[in-house]
């Protein structure tokens, strides 16, 4: 591994609250010459899920998004404290928005963001043998679901009508796994 360019001189903390803290870095950047560089660091890792029936049906959640000022269609998503087990959280995060509980649990990949300015991390999972119960969403959700064929859901992430990083990251690695003759693990279609 090389060696990091950037040199951090000091930092300090103007804002935390209980999901996010940033930070304001004096540094030198690589070519030596000084330099500052503002971090968002997250508290809890992104969570997202993409379940699928054995018809080849999936969920969406639509909800309103405060910081974009827009309605967005996006996979099953949710926040998992820092050091606390992914899964755990993906099951939960599940059952909560959608309702449905799934017998089989597939990690689709770990991820980055935006890794310029944050720290925050990811991991996406597929589930699969899928019950539904009732949902029961947190009180800073207002959600609508939508239960649509996969490759319709694929097809959202390829025209622009699902713009959510963690969303379009998890359908395309699914659409990958389909195409490359998983589709006996993924169901219908």
């Amino acid at each position: 591994m090389p060696e990091n360019p950037w040199k951090k001189l000091s930092a300090s903390v103007p804002y935390e609250n209980p999901w996010i803290r940033v930070e304001h870095h004096e540094v030198l950047n690589p070519a030596g010459n000084p330099g500052v560089y503002g971090l968002v660091k997250f508290k809890n890792h992104a969570i997202g899920i993409v379940p699928v029936d054995e018809k080849g049906y999936t969920w969406l959640v639509g909800q309103y998004r405060y910081a974009l000022d827009t309605y967005e269609w996006e996979i099953p998503e949710g926040g998992c404290p820092v050091g606390t087990d992914t899964l755990d959280t993906a099951k939960r995060e599940l059952k909560e928005e959608t309702g449905l509980v799934a017998k089989e649990w597939i990690k689709l990949m770990d991820f980055h963001l935006s890794n310029s300015v944050t720290d925050e991390y990811g991991v996406a999972y597929l589930a699969k043998g899928l019950t539904q119960e009732a949902a029961e969403p947190e009180e800073t959700e207002e959600l609508t679901l939508r239960r649509i064929p996969l490759t319709e859901a694929i097809r959202m992430t390829m025209d622009g009508r699902i713009k959510d990083a963690l969303s379009i990251l998890a359908l395309q690695r699914v659409a990958l796994m389909m195409n490359s003759g998983g589709e006996n693990r993924l169901g219908g279609e």
